[in-house]
Order: structure tokens, then sequence, then C-alpha cells
């Protein structure tokens, strides 16, 4: 089983200024999101983790570098984890847009929203590129590997809705905050949401437990009837 642990980026200038930033450029965490990453970076410094993969924007890099400080761990980029490209709508205020007819296809059946301008793209192409990413690098890291992806509220929004087995024209009821984690476990048989939007607590049930003395560990894909115990305190 490999683990995903999906990182929004802290708060940004833009947000805190109710501004759609997408991929402007020069878009920084604001006072408030610098405290935000510090403090998540503290919390997953003792999750072994096989990789960390950003966003290329410059919030996500900020958000990720908090987390690979202090590790032997090369920060990556990828363009398939950046933000939805907005098209036209970039650099506009959410108030703004909210006035706007594609709002409501946003907000009601974002499956056949596409962003106007020759930059803009479908919200379902969003979803396909962020999740064709992740199942990509678990491929290439393997079984029991644990990794980080930093990026962006829409986007982790998209991938939670296809491990949650979700139409994207539901992924407008999940609720990704700035530096928040969500966590999917994915198997052979189907994907675990292990959290979602988790800004707090503790982070020692995504420790992989030791390899067992006699042969490889294998951990079931099968899910617990009647819900189970819980991680282990």
């Amino acid at each position: 089983m490999t683990t995903v642990i999906l990182l929004r980026h802290g708060r940004t200038t833009a947000n805190a200024g109710g501004i759609l930033a997408g991929w402007t450029p020069g878009v920084q965490l604001d006072e408030t999101g610098a405290a935000q990453v510090a403090a998540v970076g503290e919390r997953l410094a003792k999750v072994p983790l096989a990789a960390v993969v950003s966003s290329p924007l410059e919030r996500c890099v900020q958000t990720a570098t908090a987390v690979t400080a202090g590790r032997d761990l090369e920060l990556r980029t990828d363009d398939r984890l950046g933000e939805a490209r907005y098209g036209d709508w970039t650099g506009r205020t959410i108030k703004e847009l909210a006035k706007e007819p594609l709002w409501k296809v946003v907000q009601q059946h974002p499956s056949a929203a596409v962003f106007p301008g020759p930059e803009g793209e479908g919200l379902a192409q969003t979803q396909a590129r962020a999740v064709a990413a992740v199942r990509a690098i678990n491929a290439e890291l393997g079984p029991d590997a644990v990794w980080l992806a930093c990026s962006h509220g829409d986007v982790i929004k998209a991938v939670l809705a296809d491990a949650l087995g979700l139409h994207l024209d539901q992924f407008q009821r999940i609720v990704v905050d700035p530096a928040s984690i969500s966590v999917v476990t994915y198997t052979e048989t189907r994907p675990f949401v292990v959290r979602v939007n988790d800004t707090g607590g503790d982070v020692s049930a995504l420790v992989p437990p030791p390899p067992k003395k006699r042969g490889r560990r294998t951990r079931s894909s099968d899910a617990v009837v009647g819900g189970g115990s819980g991680a282990p305190a």
C-alpha cells in the first residue's frame, strides 16, 4: 500500500485579499501562511517520506520546503500538481467572479466547467492530470512508501473525490484549508481516505510499522467490517 499525504500550501497574500491567483507568478505566503507551514513541517518531521513532490508555483514550493528542511531529500516539482488553469479568471477577485454565469456551473456541475480564455482548462482536466500524477508516483515509489504531494485546494479536492469514488460534481462538498493535510492510502483493491482537511493533532499513525521478523510485511487491502479499532495508540 502506498500512502500519499496531500498538503495544501499555506495562506497567501492572494488568499487574504480574496483574489484567484491561479498560475500568477510571484504569489507568496503571507505571515500567517509562513507560520502555518512552519507548524506543519514540525508536525510531519518524524514521518519518514520517500519523496516530496510539489506544484511548481512559489507558494507550494515555499510550503514543501518547510517539510524537506532537515531531511536528506530533494524537493521535486511536477506541473501536473499545479493549480487549475483558470484562464481569464486568473487575478480577479472572488467577489467579482461570483457574479459570472460560469460560477454556478463551477458550484453545481464542476465536471462541465471550462475556464475561459486560451489558457483555461476544464476542472475535469485538472482532476485527470492530478490523479494521473499521484498514481504514477505511487507506482514509481512502490508499495509501503509514504510520500507527500504539495498542491492547491481545488487540485487536492479533485484527488480526494477520485479516491472517495465521488463524481467530480460532488467535489465541492470537500473542504481543504490552507496548510491542511489529507491522506490517502492506495491498495490493490481500493484507495482508503484516511484523513481530510487535518490542520492539527498527532500524526504518528502515518509512520509505517516496522517489518515483521519473518518475511516481507504484507498489509491487507480489505476494509475492516464494523470499522475496526483505529490506529494503534
